[in-house]
């Protein structure tokens, strides 16, 4: 099985599984560590959606770092239980994994998320289908941290602050323009 290494907070250096599944990619390190640096090293008290929780690299790392709360939703009942696995071996009660398809996930309400990580499966659609439901689920300074494969000039009617582009994949940070 497959591995994901923590590389900030609490939990670093720690490994922990990931699930062996057809289109699973963790964040690669280096775009995890620009990100964080991009929303600084220390979440503490924020609440973080991990959408499409996947590997849960994006998830765990908040947590790691600090978020007062990390809910991993995530469809496949395989990657589910080893989210849960990984949050039972590090202890974090801070994690919360839920077992569900992203869309109905967001169609249900709950409360505001003040940084949201959509790394969804490529070539599907998932982020033109999940833009119009985003925005009641965002506090009013969130952050919305999206890997696809071709950069947005918006997303969900908030503006790029950061972007940068790894191998074939682009990866941006939007949050309300301030000119709103």
């Amino acid at each position: 099985m497959n591995q994901l290494r923590i590389i900030g907070g609490q939990w670093r250096s720690r490994r922990l599984p990931i699930a062996d599944l057809p289109g699973l990619r963790p964040t690669p390190d280096r775009v995890r560590e620009t990100l964080f640096n991009w929303l600084g090293q220390d979440l503490a008290g924020l609440r973080c959606l991990d959408l499409f929780a996947g590997s849960g690299a994006l998830g765990f790392e908040a947590a790691s770092r600090g978020a007062a709360e990390v809910v991993m939703v995530e469809y496949s009942p395989v990657a589910a239980a080893v989210l849960q696995k990984g949050a039972a071996t590090l202890g974090a009660r801070n994690v919360r994994v839920v077992k569900a398809d992203a869309l109905n996930f967001l169609r249900t309400p709950g409360n505001c998320f003040d940084v949201v990580f959509l790394d969804p499966p490529y070539r599907q659609d998932w982020l033109s289908r999940v833009e119009p439901l985003l925005l009641p689920w965002l506090a009013e300074d969130a952050q919305v941290y999206v890997e696809a494969e071709q950069p947005m000039s918006a997303f969900a009617g908030l503006a790029p602050t950061r972007e940068g582009k790894a191998g074939q994949v682009c990866y941006q940070l939007f949050r309300r323009d301030d000119g709103a």
